[in-house]
């Protein structure tokens, strides 16, 4: 923690969790607008549905490989110069993907995207924990999930009505906007949270040592294994949105916000039960407690898509379910995360980052086309996803009792 941080922030903590929210919620808004225009981007430009997933790809891969510096350049040089890189660089790739008129243009700048986004989640966290102790992390880490929650529930609103009322490259014009708003709101409000005396210097010896004390850590790979995996349980369906809700559902792209609004509400609920359980509730309960949520669900989910036809009603109501589950413990397990290491917080948060984004792009480039036209294939693939994180957490549990016993202090 940074001894100085009571003068760094003067306004209100909500104020600040607000700010680091907006930064970590552009990857997935960058996500959300575009995919009720997937069929349109698709006959505009000749495009397959193969080709248009792998816009999907590019941008998770370009996400996960960009992922591996951001941390460590925000640990050596500071936070605050690496976001804005970020912003500056996203902002010139929307462009790019506004003024695409091929499929291989499309693809390179959605990749540039991604190697760009990644800055604001990664140096999100890391300015929570250079700004509060444990407990009050925690409750702030909540709060950036809620609000965060709420741009990718607009966000296919937004990009249903733009493709539907000025084409497919009014959504990137609107990302251009965003990328150009948030750079200004970032120079202007946000503060250089690593000490001085805390940074790291950047050489490729150093970078590799600090890889290496983080890959050969078991406790870090079966933390991050056990956030970033499950979330793929739900983000299946985000990435299926096109042939789940369109197809299966028969929804219209401009009704495709039900689905995200359901599943980001338990985003935003689970986020908020988890702030409630800070500094009350001993981590490795909740994180417990979020993992028979999404295991009870996914297993129901299994069982209703095999007896029954899907429908509006009922079947996206265990995505939003799983959502609130996985809400309830990620922000446990990335503070514990952080604090394996807390001379390398940066970095942890990239290779914390890198795990979830390479199973992402994994999902979106093999494994989401595979099933994504089978309801009772999406279902069983879900529960599976969570299932690597479930035994992530066991065997870490059993191997390593002591973490997560105490409650975060304040």
């Amino acid at each position: 923690m940074n001894p100085d941080a009571q003068t760094l922030w003067k306004a209100p903590r909500w104020a600040l969790a607000i700010l680091l929210a907006v930064l970590g919620m552009l990857g997935p808004f960058s996500i959300d607008t575009y995919i009720p225009a997937f069929s349109g981007i698709a006959r505009s430009i000749g495009a397959t549905p193969v080709e248009m997933q792998q816009t999907l790809s590019a941008y998770l891969f370009g996400f996960a490989f960009m992922n591996l510096f951001h941390g460590a350049l925000s640990d050596s040089f500071g936070r605050r110069p690496v976001v804005l890189w970020g912003l500056a660089v996203f902002t010139i790739a929307s462009l790019g993907c506004a003024l695409s008129q091929t499929i291989g243009q499309l693809v390179l700048f959605r990749a540039l995207q991604g190697l760009s986004t990644g800055a604001g989640i990664v140096v999100s966290r890391a300015v929570i924990r250079d700004m509060f102790p444990p407990a009050e992390a925690q409750k702030v880490m909540a709060q950036v999930t809620i609000y965060f929650g709420v741009a990718p529930a607009i966000a296919p609103i937004v990009g249903g009505l733009l493709f539907v009322h000025a084409g497919w490259h009014a959504i990137f014009w609107f990302l251009v906007a965003v990328g150009m708003v948030l750079f200004v709101a970032n120079y202007k409000l946000l503060p250089e949270t690593l000490h001085v005396t805390q940074r790291q210097p950047f050489n490729a010896r150093h970078l590799m040592r600090g890889y290496w004390d983080l890959c050969s850590d078991p406790r870090f790979l079966l933390l991050a294994l056990a956030s970033g995996v499950p979330f793929n349980g739900m983000f299946l369906y985000v990435l299926s949105a096109p042939a789940f809700l369109g197809d299966h559902l028969g929804l219209a792209p401009t009704q495709f916000f039900w689905f995200f609004l359901l599943t980001i509400g338990g985003i935003m609920a689970g986020a908020w039960a988890s702030g409630r359980m800070a500094g009350k509730v001993a981590p490795k309960r909740q994180i417990r407690d979020g993992f028979v949520i999404m295991l009870v669900t996914s297993a129901a989910n299994v069982v209703a898509n095999a007896l029954f036809e899907p429908h509006p009603l009922w079947s996206m109501w265990p995505i939003a379910v799983f959502a609130f589950g996985w809400a309830l413990m990620v922000p446990v397990i990335t503070l514990l995360v952080l604090d394996l290491h807390p001379e390398r917080r940066g970095m942890a948060s990239s290779l914390q980052a890198v795990i979830g984004s390479t199973a992402n792009g994994l999902v979106a480039g093999l494994i989401a086309p595979l099933v994504m036209h089978s309801p009772l294939g999406l279902a069983v693939t879900s529960i599976l996803m969570m299932a690597v994180g479930l035994v992530a957490w066991v065997w870490l549990h059993r191997r390593w009792p002591e973490i997560g016993q105490k409650v975060a202090s304040y």
